[in-house]
């Protein structure tokens, strides 16, 4: 067969090119700074509690001591709670909880809130803190012992700049001054300090609220609210007392003691 210099220059010419083309390309695809986009982790929890059947029975005769004096049908009512109103249960949930007795009533309230992150870069845990960040703030928590606020878990400052020193809500002038309860004391361990304050020990990053307040010609009530963190669920606990006698004035240590408690059993229940 003869030899033609023509076509096998051409067929030369046309591999050179293809292997050129794959160095090309393989460089191309390893040169550094090419964006890999790796989605954030999910959150722990998919899914909530039933937060009506959240709380134990025992727990609740216990925070709601005038439902004991009520017809066994009546306390069934009060025990099984009311639903908080909600549009989507695998993100929000609640349960509020009343009782009236002569010397007062009492109010519990619990809710769980599973955040989720619909930002592939920031994973739902972060995005919970952020969220959790935020209540905090709200809360405005007076600094230990006067010193200035430090970075708390939640990754902001709970000395934020608008914050109100008295830790009570904005807008509200009727809190203890300087955060002090000003409820009974006696008996109570002058080192405790039951100011809103950060809790430790409780999820992964928690806070305590508590706030006196009076409307009008009715007697004072105080809410303690504990809100806390696990992974990418939020619980709020509030308990509040308002007693009959308008000079009454709501006992802290009680209330901070049983709503902490609570919240402990909640943070249990979450984790099994």
């Amino acid at each position: 067969m003869a030899y033609v210099p023509g076509v096998a220059l051409l067929a030369a010419l046309v591999a050179g090119c293809s292997a050129g083309s794959d160095a090309d390309d393989s460089d191309a695809d390893s040169k550094p700074g090419s964006p890999t986009v790796t989605a954030a982790p999910p959150g722990k929890y998919r899914t909530l509690p039933e937060s009506c059947r959240a709380v134990p029975r025992s727990t609740l005769q216990d925070l709601l001591p005038g439902a004991s004096g009520l017809s066994e049908e009546q306390q069934e009512k009060v025990y099984e709670g009311t639903a908080t109103v909600t549009y989507d249960t695998d993100r929000k949930v609640g349960c509020r909880w009343k009782s009236d007795a002569p010397d007062a009533s009492r109010n519990l309230s619990i809710d769980f809130e599973r955040v989720v992150s619909y930002d592939p870069a920031v994973s739902d845990d972060d995005r919970a803190r952020e969220v959790y960040g935020t209540k905090q703030d709200a809360a405005a928590l007076p600094a230990p012992n006067g010193a200035t606020p430090s970075e708390t878990p939640s990754g902001s400052a709970s000395g934020s700049p608008g914050a109100t020193p008295s830790g009570s809500p904005s807008g509200s002038s009727s809190a203890s001054p300087s955060n002090e309860p000003s409820g009974d004391t006696t008996g109570v361990d002058p080192d405790k300090d039951l100011r809103p304050r950060l809790l430790d020990e409780l999820g992964d990053a928690a806070f305590l609220d508590d706030v006196l307040t009076r409307a009008g010609s009715t007697a004072q009530h105080r809410t303690v609210s504990v809100v806390f963190r696990t992974s990418n669920v939020i619980v709020t606990v509030q308990y509040t007392e308002q007693p009959s006698d308008i000079t009454g004035v709501p006992d802290s240590r009680e209330l901070q003691e049983k709503a902490q408690a609570l919240a402990r059993k909640l943070d249990e229940t979450l984790s099994e």
